[in-house]
């Protein structure tokens, strides 16, 4: 990939997230769409640094220790069921519990959520999802909106700055 598209991807990233604090939480549809842009820039970056960056996805999650990865991982791959929950299953009012009105939208917490059918998809997918959906509730679940894309967006942007160091000479990874 690019360096100029993979810096251009982390600013938007860094945008829609930056954005979130500003807004208000009174006009509840415009701020479920201002969680669910940066949901999707988050797991398209994600993605692309999985696929086009590997060697350096791997060396800042090995920087981590051993107890601080899978954190990541799991929230990283919830964040992933959230994307999928938001396309297929009707949207982010099912999965964000508001709150009162007051406060800010980065407060707003994950809510738990029940298993989706899979069945439609084939077994290797299947699986993926399941995997997605307990990494959800295990990270995601209960927990504020900001603390969960934040920790996202710091691992990613650590390893889009580990990229373009060029340090990253591998070939396409196959993990999704």
């Amino acid at each position: 990939m690019d360096a100029s598209a993979l810096a251009w991807s982390i600013t938007a990233m860094s945008e829609a997230t930056g954005r979130l604090p500003l807004v208000t939480p009174w006009d509840r549809e415009q701020a479920l769409a201002a969680i669910g842009e940066a949901v999707w820039w988050i797991t398209m970056v994600d993605a692309t640094l999985l696929r086009h960056h590997p060697a350096a996805y791997d060396a800042v999650m090995a920087a981590h220790a051993p107890a601080g990865r899978r954190p990541i991982e799991q929230t990283l791959a919830g964040l992933r069921f959230a994307r999928n929950w938001i396309s297929r299953e009707g949207g982010l009012t099912e999965a964000v519990e508001t709150g009162p009105g007051t406060g800010r939208v980065t407060q707003w917490t994950w809510k738990p959520l029940g298993e989706p059918g899979l069945a439609w998809l084939p077994p290797r997918a299947q699986a993926w999802e399941r995997a997605r959906y307990r990494a959800y509730q295990a990270r995601l679940a209960g927990c504020a909106i900001g603390t969960t894309l934040g920790q996202a967006v710091t691992f990613l942007t650590r390893t889009a700055a580990q990229a373009a160091t060029g340090a990253d000479a591998s070939p396409p990874a196959t993990r999704n």
